[in-house]
């Protein structure tokens, strides 16, 4: 995966100045895991490397940093995670809050199915329009050249209420690699760059029961430090959601403010391939080659982590103005 990015692109490995990668130990279930990873990149000669415990979006916007200081002009970022073999959503309790919370072993799916009764109570969904929601990204990834889902898979039973099977995401193992360069470079290295007008990433409190979890301002204050909500910047076209359950679109939507003719996981989004510590780094991948395609001229891309959307990335992507 990693040479053929740099293929794509036509670096060498000696041409990137700077290389992040984003994994989990724990997940892995060995120490320094990622060190194995970097025989894939090639560490000798030396080379300027880091790495975050954490969703590749994180080591993309570390790398990000790196090139507005100007200590390089190119970097390699990846990330991968292995979810199977393994009980994924009980793993990820070992995430929650030690003293109240993780010692009561609520699964991922619990926790989403808890978000979501609270958004239908509130009125802002229900089951249909979940089901709505989880068929257009499963049609859509199924004419995703990238995904590998090739048809929209039914509801199912309740996992656990309001959640139906098909609002929840696939055990997905799997890896994404991108490339950063500023200016010029990236001029030279792509015929139409997809530009990072803005980038933040906030978090909140990791107790649950002081959170609204209808809403997300972790979402909204990191869009706005992106620049999401600027009034002279041209309108958003596309949205590349990290939104593994249905109901977390819904709260993801009215955070990012956006319109209803905004496209939202054209790729099909986490609910057709959900790679643990990758997923939210696709996002961004995703929503980048669709602006170098030219087939949207501004778009978001967000990623999550922890436990109802408790913490949020957003980045804002702009083709070339002409």
């Amino acid at each position: 995966m990693l040479r053929e990015v740099l293929e794509r692109t036509g670096l060498t490995t000696d041409r990137i100045g700077f290389t992040c990668s984003g994994s989990s130990d724990y997940l892995a279930g060995r120490a320094f895991s990622f060190t194995m990873a970097l025989d894939g990149v090639g560490a000798w000669p030396p080379i300027s490397e880091s790495h975050v415990e954490m969703d590749g979006a994180w080591a993309l916007y570390e790398a990000w940093v790196k090139l507005l200081t100007g200590e390089a002009d190119t970097a390699l970022v990846y990330a991968f995670g292995k979810s199977s073999p393994g009980d994924l959503p009980e793993v990820l309790t070992r995430q929650l809050d030690p003293y109240y919370v993780a010692p009561l072993w609520p699964d991922s799916v619990s926790l989403a199915a808890l978000q979501a009764q609270a958004l239908v109570d509130a009125g802002h969904t229900d089951e249909r329009a979940l089901a709505g929601i989880a068929a257009r990204s499963r049609t859509d990834a199924a004419g995703n050249p990238h995904a590998q889902l090739r048809a929209p898979a039914p509801m199912g039973d309740h996992v656990v209420r309001p959640l139906r099977r098909g609002d929840c995401p696939p055990v997905s193992d799997g890896a994404a690699a991108v490339v950063l360069a500023a200016g010029d470079t990236a001029r030279a290295l792509c015929e139409r760059p997809a530009w990072i007008r803005g980038m933040d990433h906030r978090v909140e409190t990791h107790s649950l029961g002081l959170r609204d979890l209808t809403d997300s301002p972790s979402t909204r204050l990191a869009a706005e430090r992106a620049g999401l909500f600027d009034p002279e910047a041209p309108p958003v076209e596309l949205a590349e959601l990290h939104a593994p359950f249905t109901s977390q679109e819904v709260v993801l939507r009215k955070a990012l403010r956006l319109a209803d003719d905004v496209r939202v996981n054209p790729s099909g989004g986490p609910l057709a391939a959900n790679p643990v510590m990758a997923a939210g780094l696709v996002r961004i991948g995703e929503a980048a080659s669709r602006v170098t395609g030219g087939e949207a001229r501004r778009a978001v891309a967000h990623a999550t982590s922890g436990p109802c959307l408790q913490q949020n990335l957003v980045a804002v992507l702009e083709g070339e103005s002409s």
